[in-house]
């Protein structure tokens, strides 16, 4: 029994002395977990160092360490620079579907609107400048007594206002005595007289009276020329005035005045005789109504808005001059206005260019794009859209602030960080001489999808024409100098594709002449209510090359009849659409490429 028990105290001797010698084996073989630790480290250190740093009330503000804000002292907070397939443009914002539900996040298609609606003004109530007098000193004296004696006193026409002690009319009334004694002997002497006190406004009845009590009148009475309010009193007893000097402003608001601003893109729906609606902050519950009867044919060059004048009657003298009022105006749309309309909610932005949102189509995460439009007059509670949404987009209605504020801080252009602007402000007469240039190009074009060497040459012709029409005299500053540099471009590329011996040579200088174009439409803007950018990859081996096209459909012009359908839409241009310095225009085509 002694011996089994020492013989398995042995083994098991043995066998713990075996697994010391393994582990110590294995730990030298083993690399050091403290090197992999500190790759580990060095790795999520890397990850880290792609970190970017924001603050939420300054989103402009990007660190690559975490800190403070330097502008509010506030903490800051991890902001995402890295953005998905879907997102790779600065214009659009990914979302997760939880934080659309948390923003509650609604979308829209942008649809037509009826042409009949409304136009949301404002004004003012303002007195009627032909129902204002003033009272006037008609010779000169001293103030004696005041019947009057604060402004805003009701006053009927007639009514004594003042009585004035006038040394001068003393005199002038002696004067009238002494040649009344005498009219028969000196009648020129006695009509003198008589004319003296007309001309300081007594009436042939206060003179004939006078003349006929034979005594002297020390005062006479100031009466008020027509009823009304009192707005103004310039004199107090005592005070000496001058003949014509100014005693009292009198006006009567039995009828008001409603003048309305309305500005340029406002002005197409006003006419004279609309009828207006209107309601005033101070008299809660109640519309009135007044009728336009005046517009100003000036606009204001800081309000850039017109006056509207519209009458309305104020008999119980609620409405009070200086009072803000919010005026409607039904309105037609006038023929060729485009009656696409979005909701106000919509909108970001005050102004005539505003922002919107539109969800970006077909992407595995709610995607939505930053999209700077042209908006038109307001008609009940849409706005028209002038340029920059097509029917059938679909923007976001509400939660829109929500949607841009996570963009600012996910480092994404937003309503406060807008991209640079490509596009330049010119005169609507020289896009449209832009717009000829574009038109002799597209038959170019044409001609050489249909491989059609003399065509493709004559209808250069129409481009140097279109090229020589253009006049400069409006454009300014960096405007005149871009285009001066395109027009030379253009002029060499017509050029050289005129000297061109067969189609390739064409088509080499077609693409030269197509980027020109390209950078027109982008610079300036055509009055065409879309065209695309298209591009071709394969073209020039496999160089790749751009043309502008009036159609969506591929037809390529460095191929012809070849490769017809090969290449893919780039840009969509809109009519009136700014195009950024980085992004393009705010469309982003998602068609694919064709071969």
């Amino acid at each position: 029994m002694m011996k089994e028990i020492f013989k398995n105290k042995k083994l098991l001797l043995i066998v713990l002395v075996a697994l010391t010698l393994g582990g110590v084996l294995g730990w030298m073989v083993k690399p050091s977990s403290g090197h992999q630790e500190t790759e580990e480290a060095v790795h999520v250190h890397d990850e880290d160092s792609d970190q970017i740093w924001t603050c939420s009330m300054h989103p402009q503000i990007r660190l690559s360490e975490p800190g403070s804000c330097p502008i509010c002292g506030m903490d800051l907070i991890p902001a995402s620079s890295k953005r998905s397939a879907a997102s790779a443009s600065p214009l659009m914002h990914e979302m997760t579907p939880e934080a659309v539900a948390m923003a509650n996040v609604h979308t829209s298609l942008v649809t037509g609107v009826s042409p009949e609606g409304e136009l949301f003004l404002t004004g003012k109530v303002k007195a009627d400048e032909r129902q204002l007098a003033s009272v006037t000193a008609k010779f000169p004296g001293r103030i004696d007594q005041l019947f009057v004696n604060f402004t805003g006193q009701v006053v009927r026409q007639g009514e004594r206002l003042a009585t004035i002690y006038s040394p001068e009319l003393v005199t002038a009334q002696k004067e009238l005595l002494e040649a009344a004694s005498t009219k028969s002997t000196y009648p020129e002497l006695y009509q003198a007289a008589r004319e003296k006190l007309r001309l300081w406004k007594l009436n042939e009845k206060q003179i004939d009276d006078l003349e006929g009590s034979g005594k002297v009148q020390d005062q006479f009475d100031v009466l008020a020329d027509k009823s009304g309010i009192v707005t103004q009193r310039n004199i107090s007893v005592g005070d000496y005035v001058n003949t014509g000097s100014v005693l009292f402003d009198i006006v009567d608001l039995n009828r008001v005045w409603i003048m309305i601003d309305a500005y340029e893109s406002d002005l197409p729906f006003v006419k004279i005789g609309d009828e207006v609606n209107f309601t005033a902050a101070g008299i809660p519950g109640e519309t009135f109504k007044a009728k336009i009867t005046y517009i100003d044919p000036v606009i204001n060059s800081s309000t850039r808005a017109a006056s509207v004048r519209a009458e309305a009657s104020n008999s119980n003298g609620e409405l009070r001059p200086e009072m803000f009022i919010n005026a409607r105006v039904r309105t037609t749309l006038r023929k060729g206005q485009s009656s696409l309309a979005i909701t106000r909610t919509a909108l970001l932005w005050s102004g005539k260019r505003s922002i919107v949102y539109v969800k970006v189509p077909d992407t595995e995460f709610p995607t939505y794009e930053m999209r700077e439009i042209t908006i038109g007059p307001r008609m009940g509670e849409m706005w028209l859209v002038e340029a920059g949404l097509e029917a059938g987009e679909e923007i976001v209605t509400n939660g829109v602030f929500a949607i841009d504020a996570a963009a600012q801080l996910s480092g994404n252009y937003s309503m406060l960080m807008r991209p640079e602007t490509k596009t330049m402000e010119v005169p609507q007469e020289f896009r449209q001489q832009m717009t000829a240039i574009a038109d002799a190009y597209f038959p170019v074009k044409n001609a050489l999808v249909k491989d059609d060497f003399q065509e493709a040459r004559s209808g250069l012709v129409e481009v140097e024409n279109a090229l020589a029409k253009v006049e400069m005299r409006n454009l300014k500053g960096k405007a005149h100098d871009h285009w001066m540099a395109l027009k030379e471009q253009l002029a060499v590329a017509v050029t050289m594709m005129k000297g061109a011996k067969d189609l390739e040579a064409l088509r080499q200088h077609f693409a030269m002449l197509s980027e020109s174009i390209l950078e027109v439409t982008e610079s300036f803007g055509l009055e065409k209510d879309k065209v695309y950018k298209d591009f071709c990859p394969m073209a020039f081996d496999n160089k790749g090359a751009f043309w502008l096209s009036e159609s969506e459909e591929i037809l390529n012009p460095y191929f012809g009849e070849a490769m017809l359908s090969c290449g893919e839409v780039k840009e969509t241009y809109l009519k009136g659409q700014k195009v950024f310095e980085d992004g393009g225009p705010a469309k982003q085509a998602a068609s694919g490429h064709n071969h």
